[in-house]
């Protein structure tokens, strides 16, 4: 388990980081409604990026920094091991104490632990897989919100410098 989170976690730090260098310049489109010249327009274009990141505080050419995944559960330990021997016990002094056969209520005891030992710890692996897919998706969404909202600063600069920005 530990080696899939490890493997989303580099492919979500690998999109995050390489989606603003490949999409930095497609965000928008700039036109120069006043007749600005090319080095004026490209002049203006990264006065208002650095205007956007300073009031923004979002870098977008930056690397994302680095937040720690939640805690994750311990599972229980042993699962069905655990169950199975914990079963076995309650199956065998049942069965002492009822008359019965103990090794045949030491057998069922030991198969019904193994059940439910592997089932809770099952339940907590994916309860630990949950909380981190939804750690994951807030990660992405403040990402986008930063961004989106350097975006809007950078064009809302051009706009007030003379440009038309789509």
């Amino acid at each position: 388990m530990t080696k899939k989170i490890t493997i989303a976690l580099g492919a979500l730090l690998w999109l995050v980081a390489a989606g603003p260098a490949v999409t930095l310049a497609a965000d928008f489109f700039v036109y120069p409604r006043q007749g600005q010249s090319v080095e004026q327009q490209e002049r203006d274009t990264w006065e208002c990026r650095a205007w956007a990141t300073n009031t923004t505080g979002f870098d977008p050419a930056a690397r994302p920094r680095a937040v720690t995944p939640p805690p994750i559960q311990q599972a229980p330990r042993g699962g069905a091991l655990t169950g199975a021997a914990g079963g076995a016990g309650l199956g065998a002094g049942l069965g002492a104490i009822t008359g019965g056969n103990a090794g045949r209520g030491a057998a069922i005891g030991a198969v019904g632990g193994g059940l439910l030992g592997a089932m809770r710890r099952n339940d907590q692996v994916r309860q630990n897989d949950f909380a981190n897919q939804q750690w994951q998706q807030q990660n992405v969404a403040h990402h986008e919100a930063n961004r989106s909202a350097w975006t809007r600063a950078v064009a809302a600069c051009l706009s007030g410098r003379g440009y038309t920005v789509k």
